[in-house]
């Protein structure tokens, strides 16, 4: 297996242990998942794809808490992984759940519409 795959595998992983069991945000509602990371090859990047359900505010609010406690969570990765480099984190969202929501919505109406 590619080594920066199994790096953004647990990269992930630890990112995910961290927003669940660590941070204290009052922004960060209890269903945030993280969906993937993405490390660069030289290891000095990571985008991590995360996932909130809820209204766009909260999304946004999510959003703006995690790159706030990046610092914190970048320097806990630092302590359980045993890299060189710590990658700095970007957070994005992820909207894949979504968008899988609305096609399936859209084939469903369509189905609907050739029966009648």
């Amino acid at each position: 297996m590619d080594r920066t795959y199994r790096i953004s595998e647990e990269m992930k992983k630890e990112v995910s242990n961290i927003i669940q069991n660590e941070l204290k945000d009052p922004r960060l509602p209890q269903m945030v998942s993280v969906m993937s990371a993405n490390v660069t090859k030289d290891l000095r990047y990571a985008k991590v794809y995360i996932s909130v359900f809820g209204s766009e505010e909260e999304k946004k609010n999510a959003l703006s808490a995690l790159k706030s406690a990046a610092g914190y969570i970048r320097r806990e990765i630092s302590h359980r992984m045993q890299l060189r480099y710590t990658p700095e984190m970007q957070f994005d969202l992820d909207n894949s759940i979504e968008h899988g929501a609305y096609i399936t919505k859209l084939i469903n109406d369509t189905m609907k519409e050739k029966k009648n």
